[in-house]
């Protein structure tokens, strides 16, 4: 199954109510509630228990057990409950390890705009919370919303200036907006690893079986004429995360002659790097879905 095609789980009303326990009840309440939550979608979810432990096969390099897929299922649920956090600024209480920042820095103060090629590893929020406690540019990102409306229409009502900085793919001012903020110096993210149905994409080795990548982002990369880095900030423990920012390319400059060429060799580059972070943090990996294509329809 794509990933587009999955029916998003849970509601607004039950996000609301998380929200109304964890700012009356406090954060350690909040987490505790944690374990049944993800208990439950870890029980009402089958495929998306088999697509867990089929990456996780690859990632641990071993036959995963119940608790290391349930983990998954809590971390992805401990992202989300941080995220209430993260979006209100209230990161005074968390740990949050940098790595990196100094190259991106470098990148802002020449004003050159940069591309952050991010992954559904861990949480964006982190990043976010970077960027929160001085990031002297505009923070932008491109992604796929249609199937997560629920959860958007949400957390925007938390944080209407953070989404305000989202752009959906797809729109036909969305390459418009981001070149925009790009010459004002800005950062423009765009999580690259999932294939919307949709677009061009190619089979590249991804933990060792060929998997399908999308190619638009490095397309759009190559467009805007940017740098790129890699960016991603991984769940480490309650309260806890890292956050990286890795260069990847000066430019991804594509010459017409051999253009598929040079695409799925910079699609090869992405995803042996992911592979590599995927490996080190194999529970912060968020695809629920059929990643490599093999199971029953």
């Amino acid at each position: 199954m794509i990933w587009t095609r999955q029916k998003e789980r849970g509601s607004i009303a039950a996000l609301r109510l998380m929200a109304w326990i964890v700012t009356r009840l406090g954060y350690g309440f909040g987490y505790a509630l944690l374990w049944p939550i993800a208990l439950y979608f870890f029980l009402s979810s089958p495929r998306q228990r088999q697509a867990v432990r089929r990456f996780q096969r690859r990632a641990l390099g071993r036959e995963p057990g119940l608790r290391d897929i349930f983990r998954t299922f809590f971390v992805f649920s401990a992202t989300l409950l941080d995220r209430l956090f993260l979006l209100g600024n209230r990161f005074q209480d968390y740990e949050l390890k940098v790595f990196g920042l100094d190259l991106l820095n470098e990148r802002i103060a020449r004003g050159e705009g940069c591309i952050l090629l991010g992954a559904h590893l861990g949480s964006f929020n982190a990043m976010h919370a970077v960027a929160d406690t001085g990031c002297p540019v505009e923070v932008v990102a491109l992604m796929h919303t249609q199937n997560a409306t629920k959860s958007a229409s949400f957390f925007a009502e938390l944080d209407p200036r953070q989404a305000a900085a989202i752009i959906p793919l797809g729109q036909p001012d969305a390459m418009l907006r981001a070149k925009e903020c790009l010459e004002r110096g800005g950062l423009v993210g765009i999580l690259a690893d999932r294939t919307p149905g949709t677009g061009k994409v190619t089979r590249v080795p991804f933990l060792g079986d060929p998997a399908a990548f999308p190619l638009g982002p490095h397309i759009l990369a190559g467009v805007l004429g940017a740098p790129v880095m890699i960016a991603f900030g991984v769940w480490t423990g309650r309260r806890r995360y890292e956050v990286h920012f890795e260069p990847f390319a000066d430019r991804i400059t594509i010459d017409r002659r051999d253009r598929q060429a040079q695409l799925e060799l910079v699609a090869t580059r992405y995803a042996a790097r992911i592979e590599q972070v995927a490996r080190r943090f194999p529970y912060n990996w968020f695809n629920f879905y059929d990643f490599w294509e093999e199971m029953d329809a």
